[in-house]
């Protein structure tokens, strides 16, 4: 036996060696994990064994993800959901249930000698079949940037009604199994006490939330916000576990809740490293239920409840969507993605295994294939586009037929600003550019957005700027300029990858939040970068110094002067409580003040002495008794000089002790 820092450090060393191979071979690095459980699991080299220590561990990690996901969304966008959560959602938890009972009662029928279920047992084996994997397909979607896409959309909606649904059936299934004769009050009151816990989290919690986060920012303490957010995010869980719902749902309202406050960015930052730690060992204890032997022995029989289950619960959830007006291709896209097994399947199936409904090797051979779906779901996911292209005859010519109208649109216009989003942003300066008579044409991926717009005679069109299709269709070759209007960095890059690669020399203007990833946009191509907190505060200081009298071309020449310097001399602040710690770690520039006292190491030194660039930070200003000394190269430090430190936080800090020690 493994003591338990062996059995962790056995954990991370297998685990790094299988994400480092997965990527050596461009695969998810969420197979690296299944393949690690396989490996050294109780079915393979038996190193390890799925304890309930690496069992709540692992639903940690769901948890983490859940709360990051929460983070994406608000009150508002999820109401606009409901259709598809209590619609799409509970039909298809519904009908795979029933399919599972039909299907098994002809089974029976047909083969009474092979096979002998009970409709209970159909009934569990149905609640099971009709989980999904939270865990794979949200990790996926965020990958692939398609969690507000129209079937992302759809996808997460019925993901929501099976964790919603997760609890009920957890208590019919023993309740049917054992003939409970008061199920119907079980289920009432089960049902009141989830109904009273999610409103008074939604309800007291988002009136809490922003007024206790704003306590805990003032006491300065980087810590104690990491505690806090810890403190709401399994706090949450607990609560909805003790109400009978599951762990993953509480940390979605949490997350949900957060996302209406400022702190948002710096949650979703914080929060990363628990999560991604922990859902991969999640995936680790999803490969250690895996018996490789089993599966060998009786191949046939897994293939085919690997392959059955699948397929009907990809062909239901598909018709299902496209009943509820689906285009083709958000259908399949849909059913490809919800098609395997999830993590809640094995807790009913494990709970059908203990209330003997089922004979044990037929649970482990249905355990196998759920496992085996869930292992080959990221590689569904990632060719669902080309699978949807071969599948719907017409979804080739839906998007040829959207690129068209697009081209149609474009194909008469010369040297046009092409607009990436056309949210508040993109209409501010459609507007302006209508104005001057400049012709222009946008991209945007809100189907009721791009209709109220086009009707009212803008020139938008619904497609995605990060498809190569829909930059060459609106006429990128031909364009002036490109501009990215909306601040989400990693769609930004994947705009600027094809823009350079079809139009190398089109310049690109990119907005962003701050001037956190002002360089890492610059180094992939952006011609400009506007940071919305730099550019706000030029504003407020240009208004500011024409009230004062400054005339105005002096103030026009300074904001010109900060935009040409590339904002250098505005980049970084000091910190107060006020913006740490949302922009403490978020905003990777800031100032910091060092008093330099007798004996301090950089007394009598010149600036450039101390190589201060070499670790990630420059010499600003410094200031000694009343004035400000211009800082050159030669500058010598005295006792007492206030010494003003600009870089990333790690590099001042670093900065620091080496003007002091």
């Amino acid at each position: 036996m493994f003591s338990a820092l062996e059995l962790t450090l056995m954990l991370l060393g297998s685990a790094v060696l299988g994400v480092v191979a997965f990527r050596m071979l461009h695969l998810p690095p969420m197979l690296g994990y299944l393949a690690v459980g396989i490996v050294i699991g109780p079915h393979g080299l038996g190193l390890a064994s799925e304890n309930q220590t690496t069992h709540t561990l692992a639903e940690f990690g769901v948890v983490f993800l859940m709360f990051s996901i929460g983070l994406e969304f608000s009150l508002p966008k999820l109401s606009s959901m409901r259709r598809t959560v209590f619609g799409l959602g509970m039909a298809q938890v519904l009908l795979t249930i029933l399919a599972t009972m039909l299907l098994g009662w002809l089974a029976a029928r047909l083969l009474p000698q092979l096979i002998d279920i009970s409709w209970r047992a159909a009934f569990a084996l149905g609640s099971a079949l009709a989980m999904s994997s939270t865990a794979i397909v949200s990790k996926m979607l965020t990958e692939r940037l398609e969690l507000d896409s129209e079937h992302g959309r759809q996808i997460f909606g019925i993901l929501l009604f099976q964790d919603l649904a997760f609890v009920p059936l957890l208590i019919l299934v023993p309740a049917l199994a054992n003939n409970t004769g008061d199920l119907m009050a079980t289920l009432a009151l089960a049902a009141m006490k989830a109904g009273i816990v999610l409103v008074l989290l939604l309800v007291i919690g988002q009136r809490l939330m922003r007024g206790w986060f704003h306590i805990v920012v003032r006491r300065r303490s980087q810590e104690l916000f990491m505690l806090n957010l810890l403190l709401i995010t399994l706090g949450a869980a607990w609560i909805t576990e003790r109400a009978g719902l599951s762990l993953a749902l509480g940390a979605f309202v949490a997350g949900m809740l957060i996302s209406e406050t400022e702190y948002r960015h710096q949650v979703e930052e914080d929060i990363k490293p628990f999560r991604d730690v922990l859902l991969g060992l999640f995936f680790v204890t999803v490969g250690m239920l895996l018996n490789v032997r089993l599966v060998i022995e009786h191949w046939w029989l897994v293939l085919l409840l690997l392959t059955g289950p699948v397929l009907v619960k990809f062909a239901l959830i598909a018709l299902l969507a496209r009943l509820t007006g689906a285009p083709a291709g958000v259908a399949l896209r849909t059913g490809l993605a919800l098609a395997q097994a999830g993590e809640f399947g094995f807790v009913l199936l494990n709970q059908a295994g203990g209330l003997q409904l089922m004979d044990p090797l037929i649970i482990q051979l249905i355990l196998a294939s759920m496992v085996l779906s869930m292992l080959l779901a990221p590689f569904i996911i990632a060719k669902s586009d080309q699978i949807v292209m071969k599948l719907a005859s017409n979804e080739w010519m839906m998007q040829s037929l959207a690129l068209t109208q697009i081209a149609a649109r474009t194909m008469t216009t010369q040297k046009h600003v092409l607009i990436a989003g056309f949210g508040r942003s993109g209409q501010s300066l459609a507007k302006l550019l209508e104005e001057e008579g400049i012709p222009y044409h946008a991209l945007d991926l809100d189907p009721d957005r791009v209709r109220e717009a086009q009707a009212a005679g803008a020139s938008v069109s619904y497609g995605d700027a990060a498809r190569r299709e829909s930059l060459v269709a609106a006429g990128i070759h031909r364009a002036a300029v490109l501009v990215i209007t909306y601040a989400s960095t990693p769609s930004a890059l994947k705009v600027l990858h094809f823009a350079h690669e079809l139009a190398p020399e089109l310049p690109v203007i990119v907005r962003s939040h701050d001037d956190s990833d002002l360089d890492r946009l610059r180094e992939e191509g952006a011609a400009e970068v506007v940071p919305e907190a730099i550019e706000g505060s030029l504003m407020l200081a240009s208004h500011a110094l024409i009230m004062l009298g400054v005339p105005l071309r002096r103030v026009v020449h300074r904001v010109q002067a900060a935009r040409d310097e590339r904002y250098a001399s505005l980049r970084g602040y000091f910190h107060g409580a006020s913006d740490a710690p949302e922009d403490a770690e978020h905003l990777q520039i800031r100032l910091h003040s060092v008093s330099l006292h007798e004996g301090a190491n950089a007394v009598g030194k010149a600036v450039s002495a101390l190589r201060l660039g070499e670790i990630g930070a420059e010499v600003t200003i410094v200031r000694r008794g009343k004035s400000r000394i211009e800082v050159k190269s030669g500058t010598v430090l005295q006792a007492g000089d206030i010494v003003v430190l600009r870089g990333a936080a790690e590099g001042v800090a670093r900065a620091e002790e080496r003007l002091l020690k």
